[in-house]
């Protein structure tokens, strides 16, 4: 399975060939959630169906046509051509809490609301890798779409999972080994307690304090407010 996806055309385009190169032919797609960042896998293997947690199959029907107006606004803004627009094709709905079959092994799903309405984070336990979509990144401070107190529910729930693997997988930044993801996730949990009193410039976490997450902050403010 492929989760998620890059984003400029040339990645995509190589992507086939880098994984072919290492070994690793997917059989499937999913996609943690359904922002268009998180969608575009099938520009590089169209030919393979795509899997989306339950959360995330209501919100792509609620919102049809969303995604690819989002990427079309966002190559706009980064001069960014594509050979053609995003299809997501018939994508399949997973449950979410669930389970789904790879082989003789099986990939957990479980739901991450709080940076949007859907999300789900897939666990391999059997690799001690989890995959987190937008939480627990090294680089971006929480992004808070959908409520300060989903976004709490789901760190709560993924510090567990954490605990029980060795690698996490954010959706932006890098793989981080156990202990620097549950670092990361103190932090993130300090700072929904800053948001939550409406502090105008926290601290925000080493490596997190820059130009664009005091932006992404005040956005997160005005959202609450």
């Amino acid at each position: 399975m492929l989760i998620d996806s890059p984003y400029f055309p040339d990645e995509l385009e190589l992507l086939p060939v880098l994984l072919g190169q290492a070994g690793f032919e997917p059989a499937g797609l999913l996609a943690t959630h359904a922002d268009w960042d998180h969608l575009l896998a099938r520009f590089a293997f169209p030919q393979l169906a795509l899997g989306v947690g339950s959360p995330t199959g209501e919100r792509l029907r609620a919102e049809p046509g969303a995604a690819q107006r989002e990427l079309r606004d966002a190559d706009a803004e980064h001069y960014v051509v594509r050979p053609a627009p995003l299809s997501l094709g018939s994508y399949q709905v997973l449950p979410v809490p669930g389970r789904v079959e790879i082989g003789e092994t099986e990939l957990e799903l479980h739901p991450t609301a709080g940076h949007t309405v859907d999300g789900t984070a897939f666990l391999a336990r059997w690799a001690e890798v989890l995959v987190c979509g937008d939480f627990l990144s090294d680089v971006e401070i929480p992004m808070v779409e959908s409520g300060v107190a989903d976004y709490r529910a789901t760190l709560a729930r993924l510090a567990p999972l954490v605990e029980s693997v060795e690698t996490v997988v954010p959706g932006h930044g890098s793989p981080r080994p156990r202990e620097d993801a549950l670092r990361i996730l103190d932090e993130d949990v300090d700072y929904l307690d800053a948001l939550e009193r409406g502090d105008a410039r926290p601290a925000l976490p080493r490596g997190r304090d820059t130009k664009r997450q005091r932006a992404i902050h005040a956005e997160n403010l005005a959202r609450l407010a």
